[in-house]
Order: structure tokens, then sequence, then C-alpha cells
């Protein structure tokens, strides 16, 4: 499409964000980079090969509560009435989680036993195993515990340290190149540069959306060759990333770009905020060209950067975590077009109540920073009305 075909036609016709996500992700693919890394550094990582078990968990025979370590057997018939007196060589004193001696079989627990008279008198039999907990009782030496693509918490890393790892091979942080356009005319004309920027500085923060490691270049012209060198210097990233310049504007190049060095597969997608947003490929890198708006850059960040990210660094692309709200207020939207709807949660009697923000700019930061979630009105649908249960997604919680 030529320059004057592109800005004439606009964004008549704007790809869904299911089908958009779904071009962009058929062009990434998981890198075959790995590297072994410390647990310490392992959190958030994605596991690279399947990770077994080099211990049993517990590796020794562990006391499942406070008390004495004996012999059943020296405990039978043991009561209130009568209880059994065992010598200093019969009972040793452990506590929860400690090793139980060789000899010893079962735990008296505290509260049935007495040391008063100098040896220990037990009130209660027990029996063989009884308050011991066996070798491999939570893992067994050799289980296989997490498979490739397993994003790993910090529950998972105590895991491994317990069964005797110190160390675990993940896939290498994906390398995303972030282009920062610098306007020209923004002497003249400073709002849309400052935009560019400030919006680009607040893209570092997607850098963990997928794990990735990013590099930047500071500033880009909005002279086509300058932009043309920039990308081609970047294309050996897993993922080339722009903020500002997406749109159909005379000053909008990068569309234009990218499509003349590899190809522009989307460009314009039916959400909002941020519908000029476009996806292209260049040299075999996929290019995410985000729209320079603060408030449409996360919603698409999230939609499209975050997913391709996670893929090339072997993730899952698990949904945001969400909760349940009455919404406080109707929400709009266009038939045809997937809404991002800014809320606020409060509690109210004992209800979770979700207060739409009243700002719905896709230049005002405030709406985002302020707001708790976003309410996702799907393209089927002209709205929420107030009173109505709706799922509000937290998507800064998952990253």
């Amino acid at each position: 499409m030529t320059e004057h075909d592109r800005h004439d036609a606009g964004f008549k016709e704007r790809t869904r964000v299911a089908a958009a996500r779904e071009r962009l992700l058929d062009r990434v693919a998981v890198h075959d980079r790995t590297e072994r890394v410390p647990l310490e550094d392992a959190d958030g990582r994605a596991v690279a090969a399947a990770v077994t078990a080099e211990r049993s968990v517990p590796h020794y025979r562990r006391a499942a509560m406070d008390g004495f370590a004996v012999r059943a057997e020296d405990t039978f018939g043991a009561s209130d009435r009568s209880p059994a007196v065992l010598r200093e060589d019969e009972a040793e004193r452990v506590h929860t989680g400690s090793a139980v001696p060789e000899w010893a079989d079962a735990v008296v627990m505290i509260e049935q036993a007495d040391t008063a008279s100098g040896d220990v008198e037990v009130f209660a039999a027990v029996g063989e195993g009884e308050n011991v907990a066996p070798v491999g009782e939570d893992v067994e030496a050799g289980d296989r515990l997490y498979e490739p693509g397993h994003r790993l918490r910090p529950s998972d890393l105590g895991l491994l340290k317990s069964v005797g790892l110190r160390e675990v091979e993940v896939y290498e942080r994906p390398d995303v190149a972030v282009l920062r356009p610098a306007r020209s005319s923004c002497r003249a004309t400073p709002t849309p540069a400052r935009s560019w920027r400030r919006t680009a500085s607040r893209s570092r923060g997607w850098r963990s959306a997928g794990g990735a490691s990013a590099r930047y270049e500071d500033v880009v012209t909005d002279d086509e060759e300058a932009l043309a060198d920039a990308i081609e210097a970047n294309v050996d990233a897993d993922v080339v990333v722009t903020t500002g310049g997406s749109s159909v504007g005379e000053r909008d190049l990068l569309p234009e770009v990218v499509d003349g060095l590899g190809e522009v597969f989307v460009h314009g997608v039916a959400l909002r905020p941020g519908h000029p947003v476009a996806l292209g490929e260049v040299a075999g890198t996929p290019v995410v060209m985000l729209p320079g708006y603060p408030v449409a850059c996360i919603v698409n960040a999230v939609q499209f950067l975050r997913p391709a990210l996670k893929r090339v660094g072997g993730m899952p692309d698990e949904d945001p975590p969400s909760v349940r709200a009455q919404l406080d207020g109707k929400v709009r939207s266009e038939p045809g077009v997937r809404t991002f709807a800014r809320v606020r949660l409060r509690d109210e009697d004992g209800e979770r109540v979700a207060e739409p923000v009243s700002s719905s700019g896709s230049g005002v930061l405030s709406s985002v920073a302020l707001a708790d979630g976003w309410v996702v009105v799907p393209e089927q649908t002209e709205g929420f009305d107030a009173g109505e249960e709706v799922a509000v997604e937290n998507w800064e919680a998952h990253r």
C-alpha cells in the first residue's frame, strides 16, 4: 500500500483483537537459548528442561508433633491410670520437623507425657509410625516436578531448594528492542513528542511482562531513512517494539517503514482505547507498534506485547486475575469494538463495587494509575448497565 493509499484509507476496517493477537503469535516462536541460574535469581523465569527431585522430602524421618521419640511397643497398655514409664535412653525429646532417631518408630505428643519424675511417663499408647513423617512423604527422589514452560513462583523455588537443587535451567530472558521516536518538530509542538518519550519510558515496565531484558534506541527521528536504519539495526532482537507514530497521519511513518522493510499484517485493531496499533515483521522479527498515548499504549501492550514476550520466553500466557463486582455506573462501548473500561473498586455493605473512572481519554494516564483494573466489554455488546455484575481484570497483578 502506498503512503497516499494508507493515509486515505484510515481505519475503515479494524481487525478484531483475538484475530490480531493470533496473527502476531503465529509469527512468534520460543527461542532456544537457555541458561542455568541460582534459585534466588529464578523467580518468574520459565523452566527450560524438566526438573526432577535430587533427593526425597523429607530426606529423613521427621517428627510430625512436638513430643518424645519412642519405640511404639514400649507404650503398649499406657493409660492415664497406668502410664508407661520410660528411661532416658527409651524416650528422646523431639520437635516438629526434627529428625527422629534411628532406634525410634513413633512420637508421643508432648501433652500425653510428663517428665516430673525424672523419667518420661507416657499416658497414651502410640502405634508404629504414629506422628512420624516417613522419608519421601512430600516428594520422592526422582519425582518429576516441573515441565518446560512452567513459570517459577517463590513457592516453587522453596520446593526446589528442599529437594537439593541450588540452580535451575531456564529460558534466557527475551531480548526486546524498544525504539523511542522523537519528532523533529517537537520544539514547535512539544506535547506529542513528550508523550512519545514518556510512553516509551513507561514501556520499561513491560519488560517484566515476559521476563524480558530491554535495550533502548534513545532517539529515532521522523525521517524514514533513520527509522529504517534503527529497525534494521535491531532485528537481531526477539521482538522490536515502538511507541507512537503508528496511526495514519502524515507524520506517522512507522507502518510505512516497516511495510517497506518487511510486512505489516495488522494496522488498526477494533479495541478502545488504542485502535491505531500496528503489527508487523521484519527479517523474521515481530515488530509491535504501540500507540503513543499512555492508556492506549498500556492496553495494547497487555493485549499484544505481553503475550508475544511470554511466548518467546517459553511461558504460558495466563489470563490476568479478576474479581467479580457490581457496576456503579454504566459502561458504554461501540458494537464490534472491544472496550477496556477502567474502574475503581470499593467495598459497600460487604459487597464489592466497581466505579467507572470518569475520564475515558487514551491520553489521561491517571485513568489507569488511579484504577484498580478494567472491565472488558466484548465486541458483541454495547456495554453494561449500572447494577450488573462484571469481571474486573487486574492487568498489573499478572506480569
